[in-house]
């Protein structure tokens, strides 16, 4: 294993044990709200967004909101080592680690992903779960706004970077929306 990757795979368990310390419903209706106040909201047409499972930032009431606003929300289906876009369905199974997803459904492209991440670094870049299924999703359709949600405690100086990996271009955090260049 390279440095870069044991590096990675330390930061990892660091960032979730930090990430269970920071959970609140307050914090999630904060970013939320950061959200669904912002011009990603009011600009855009169509969502990916993630189906939030254990510490992560939740997106339920986010999810809720654009479909009530009539906006497209699709949400990941992964099978094998592939995630694709799909459109949300209040039909979900158990999928890939245990995260619910619909159980079918044909491929969409969206203008706006909301992902989950352990940390991140000023510059946007996102540190994942390691699977590499969101990096692998963004090199096949690379015109998606990638926008990170993160409790502030995520955010640290600098993460190794991998070439494989994509940074995110905004980060909403109960802080505020940061964008990156």
């Amino acid at each position: 294993m390279c440095q870069s990757a044991e590096e990675k795979r330390s930061l990892r368990e660091q960032f979730k044990e930090r990430r269970k310390t920071l959970v609140s419903q307050e914090k999630d209706g904060e970013i939320a709200q950061r959200f669904l106040s912002s011009e990603l909201f009011t600009q855009y047409h169509s969502f990916f967004v993630y189906l939030s499972i254990g510490s992560e930032v939740h997106t339920r009431e986010i999810i809720e909101r654009l479909l009530a606003a009539g906006k497209r929300v699709c949400v990941p289906r992964v099978v094998g080592r592939e995630m694709t876009c799909v459109p949300y369905t209040e039909t979900l199974e158990k999928g890939a680690f245990g995260i619910m997803q619909p159980k079918g459904g044909e491929e969409c492209e969206c203008e706006v992903a909301l992902v989950p991440l352990l940390a991140v670094d000023r510059q946007g870049v996102r540190l994942g779960y390691g699977g590499g299924y969101y990096d692998r999703y963004f090199a096949k359709h690379p015109n998606v706004l990638r926008v990170g949600l993160a409790y502030g405690g995520q955010v640290t100086n600098r993460l190794p970077r991998e070439e494989t990996d994509c940074s995110l271009h905004a980060l909403i955090t109960e802080d505020g929306i940061c964008y990156f260049s």
